[in-house]
């Protein structure tokens, strides 16, 4: 579903030096399946997501989503692809503060063209499965940090993308929600067989994954993977 080829990716430090943010990167990720990328700050996790979601383009190789390649999408397509193939978790919930909690979660339906009474009704089951129907209403500032995230994630699957990216999902997040939160996100895309790719710190990123990378000064270092677990035993603990 998704392939990365040799990709890489440089930028130009403050004092001229060559960063080599992303370097030779290959990577596969099939659908629904669960990929962690570990790495400390500054290891090219985000960029990596970033060239993976076609934002940002590389300087060699090349990004395949279902065989085609992003960099031969037009900018309409390009738009298309992020409204509805994929799903884009940040490390901080992004909510408009001014709108309600299911509100929020339907605004990718809207931007889609779904009416706002028909979007809400869509994203209901999911902020129902995530705990959150209970705060619908409430607008986003009246929320906690847990429940932000968990209507950022309703917004991420709104759509039904076939890829999920998370950039460290659970970084303000304490132990128990994070783990919370990723043990839903990894439930709720195997049973609509999204592939994922996680970037993250969190322990439990690898709980939860089919496959980890470590990602170092812009490379993949390791790659190990477990089991197949059922969803029923990823969910616990």
């Amino acid at each position: 579903m998704l392939e990365l080829h040799a990709v890489t990716k440089h930028f130009e430090g403050l004092d001229g030096e060559t960063i080599r943010a992303i370097d030779g990167v290959s990577l596969a990720l099939a659908p629904g399946e669960l990929a962690a990328i570990y790495g400390p700050s500054g290891s090219g996790k985000s960029t990596l997501l970033f060239l993976a979601a076609g934002i940002t383009q590389p300087d060699a190789g090349s990004v395949r989503f279902a065989g085609r390649d992003l960099s031969t999408l037009s900018r309409r397509e390009h738009a298309r692809h992020r409204r509805s193939v994929l799903g884009f978790v940040f490390q901080s919930a992004r909510l408009v503060p001014g709108l309600t909690a299911i509100d929020n979660a339907a605004l990718k339906l809207m931007a889609e063209g779904a009416s706002r009474a028909e979007a809400r009704r869509r994203v209901a089951p999911l902020l129902e499965r995530l705990d959150v129907l209970r705060r619908a209403e409430h607008r986003a500032t009246q929320l906690s940090r847990g429940e932000a995230q968990r209507v950022a994630l309703a917004r991420a699957l709104s759509t039904d993308p076939r890829l999920v990216l998370a950039d460290e999902p659970t970084a303000a997040l304490d132990s128990e929600r994070g783990g919370e939160v990723l043990h839903l996100l990894a439930e709720v895309c195997r049973e609509r067989r999204a592939g994922v790719l996680l970037a993250t710190h969190d322990p439990a990123g690898a709980e939860v994954a089919d496959c980890v990378h470590r990602l170092r000064d812009g490379r993949l270092e390791t790659e190990s993977a477990q089991p197949a677990r059922p969803t029923a035993e990823r969910g616990r603990g």
